[in-house]
C-alpha cells in the first residue's frame, strides 16, 4: 500500500486561537465597517487574509536571526544576504527594502514618470497603486482564458503574447519596462510557464524593453513549472529559478511570501544603471544601501529562507495543503479559480452570490459572511481591490470578484482546512438567501480595499 502524504516538518511551538459566537463577530464586524482588514487579530479564528509575512518559520531561520549584525553601514547580514540572492537569480546588484512594496516604490521612482504605459499580467494592488499613483497607466495583458475560472489551464497566469505586441506597437516610446508577476495573484494565484517567459523576452528584447518579474511567489511559479511543464520533471526547484530569472532584467520581491519572514523585500538587477538610479531613492524612502529598511537579523532569516524554499519537498507540503482544501470544495461543489493555484484558493463570488448585483460588491459580501459564519478571515480581490478608474472615476466591473482564502506557510493543519471547507459549505448552502450587498461610504483614493467603510444594505 502506497504511504499518505505527510509534512516536510514537525512543529515544535504553537500559538492559542480562540473561537467566537456569531453574536460577538457581528458587533465587530460593524464596529469595522464591513472591512475585515480593520478586525482586530484576536476577533479572528483561522486567519486566512494573506500568506505576507504570517508564515512559521524554520529553527534555521530562528537560529541565524541570532546571528543578525545591525550595523548601519556594511552588515554582514546584508552580505550574507546578497551572495544568497546572486547564487539562486544570477542578479549581481541587490537593494533591500522592507517589503515588497517598497522596492516598487524605490525602483518605479526611477523608472516610471507621467504617461508611462506599463504592460504586464494582472498587475496586484500595489504594483498598480504605483503606477497609477504616478499619473501613468498600468496595461492588462493577461490571456483571456483566465477570466474563466471554471476552465482548467495549467499557465493561467501566462502573458497573452498577441496583446503584450499590440501593448508596444503601440506605446513603445511610453514603455519603461514589462512587469511579469509569478505567480500571478491577481488571477487566482495562476503560474507562468517557462515558455511564456521566454515569448515575452522574445517580445521585449524586439522593442528593446527590459523585463521585471514580480518574484514575490516565484519560488511556487518554479514548482507548478517543474510538476506541469514539458521538459521541467526532472529540473532542481533551483535550476529552474536560475533559468526564469535569466529570461528577466530584475526582479521586485516580497519576501514576505516566498522569502518565509515576518518583513522584508529587496531589489535585484543585472544592470547597473538601474541599481544606480534606484540607490537614490532607497537612501530617503528606506534606509542606507546595506540595510534598506530590514533588520540584520532579518536580512539573516531571509538567506536562510530563500535558501529553504527553493527545495522542492518544503513546496510540495506548502502546496499540497492548498490542494487538500481544494478538494474539500470539490466535494461541495464550491466554485473556485482553477486549477487551484499555489498559496490561496480564490472562490468565484460571482457564480455562488448571484442575486447580489455588482454594484454591491460580491466577493467582499461573500468574504464577510464567511466571517460571520465561523470567524474565518479572507480577502476580496475582485471591484474593490480594483479601484476606480483614474480618470473617470467608475468603478472597474471588468475583472474578477474572488474571495482569497490565503494559507499561511506552515502554520494551520489540515484540521483548520476542513473547518474552512465546511464553513465555506455552510455559507454557500444558504447563497439563495443572500440577495443585498454593501455600499462604499468611504474610500481612499489608491488601494482603497485597505481602509473603505462599508455599510450592510
Amino acid at each position: 500500500m502506497e504511504l499518505p502524504f505527510a509534512e516536510s516538518w514537525k512543529i515544535k511551538m504553537v500559538e492559542p486561537i480562540r473561537k467566537s459566537t456569531r453574536e460577538q463577530r457581528e458587533k465587530w464586524l460593524k464596529e469595522a465597517h464591513y472591512n475585515v482588514f480593520q478586525l482586530k487579530s484576536e476577533q479572528v479564528y483561522i486567519d486566512c487574509i494573506t500568506d505576507s509575512g504570517t508564515g512559521s518559520m524554520s529553527d534555521r531561520q530562528w537560529a541565524a536571526m541570532m546571528m543578525g549584525d545591525e550595523s548601519y553601514a556594511g552588515a554582514s547580514s546584508f552580505f550574507r544576504l546578497k551572495d544568497t540572492i546572486t547564487r539562486i537569480t544570477g542578479f549581481e546588484y541587490v537593494i533591500p527594502t522592507h517589503q515588497g512594496r517598497a522596492a516598487e516604490n524605490v525602483l518605479f521612482s526611477h523608472l516610471v514618470t507621467a504617461g508611462s504605459v506599463v504592460p504586464g499580467n494582472s498587475h496586484f494592488d500595489t504594483t498598480k497603486g504605483h503606477i497609477e499613483s504616478r499619473k501613468a497607466t498600468a496595461l492588462d495583458c493577461t490571456i483571456d482564458e483566465a477570466k474563466d475560472t471554471q476552465l482548467e489551464l495549467p499557465f493561467k497566469g501566462n502573458v497573452d503574447p498577441k496583446k503584450l505586441e499590440k501593448a508596444l506597437a503601440e506605446h513603445a516610446d511610453k514603455v519603461p519596462f514589462i512587469i511579469v508577476t509569478v505567480t500571478n495573484n491577481t488571477a487566482g494565484g495562476q503560474p507562468v510557464s517557462m515558455q511564456n517567459l521566454r515569448e515575452v523576452r522574445a517580445i521585449a528584447d524586439k522593442y528593446k524593453k527590459r523585463l521585471i518579474l514580480d518574484s514575490a511567489r516565484f519560488a511556487e511559479n518554479a514548482y507548478f513549472i517543474k510538476t506541469r511543464e514539458k521538459g521541467y520533471e526532472n529540473k532542481t526547484i533551483k535550476e529552474i529559478v536560475k533559468e526564469m530569472f535569466s529570461l528577466a532584467d530584475g526582479m521586485t520581491m516580497s519576501a514576505k511570501k516566498d522569502g518565509i519572514v515576518n518583513m522584508g523585500g529587496f531589489i535585484a538587477t543585472r544592470h547597473e544603471d538601474w541599481y544606480e538610479g534606484a540607490k537614490r531613492f532607497c537612501i530617503p524612502f528606506e534606509g542606507y544601501l546595506t540595510y534598506g529598511g530590514m533588520n540584520g537579523r532579518d536580512m539573516d532569516a531571509l538567506a536562510v529562507g530563500l535558501d529553504e524554499n527553493t527545495e522542492f519537498d518544503n513546496l510540495e507540503t506548502r502546496i499540497k495543503q492548498v490542494e487538500y482544501l481544494a478538494k474539500r470544495f470539490d466535494e461541495f461543489g464550491i466554485p473556485y479559480q482553477r486549477p487551484v493555484g499555489g498559496h490561496a484558493i480564490f472562490v468565484d463570488a460571482t457564480r455562488i452570490l448571484t442575486q447580489v448585483p455588482k454594484e454591491e460588491f460580491p466577493a467582499q459580501t461573500l468574504t464577510t459572511e464567511l466571517y460571520l459564519e465561523a470567524g474565518i478571515r479572507g480577502c476580496e480581490i475582485g471591484y474593490i481591490l480594483a479601484d476606480r478608474d483614474p480618470v473617470t472615476r467608475e468603478n472597474r466591473f471588468g475583472g474578477l470578484d474572488l474571495l482569497r482564502l490565503c494559507i499561511p506557510r506552515r502554520v494551520y493543519t489540515n484540521n483548520h482546512m476542513d473547518v474552512i471547507a465546511v464553513a465555506m459549505k455552510n455559507v454557500f448552502d444558504r447563497r439563495d438567501q443572500i440577495k443585498r450587498g454593501v455600499k462604499i461610504v468611504w474610500e481612499a483614493e489608491l488601494m482603497r480595499h485597505f481602509t473603505v467603510k462599508l455599510e450592510k444594505l
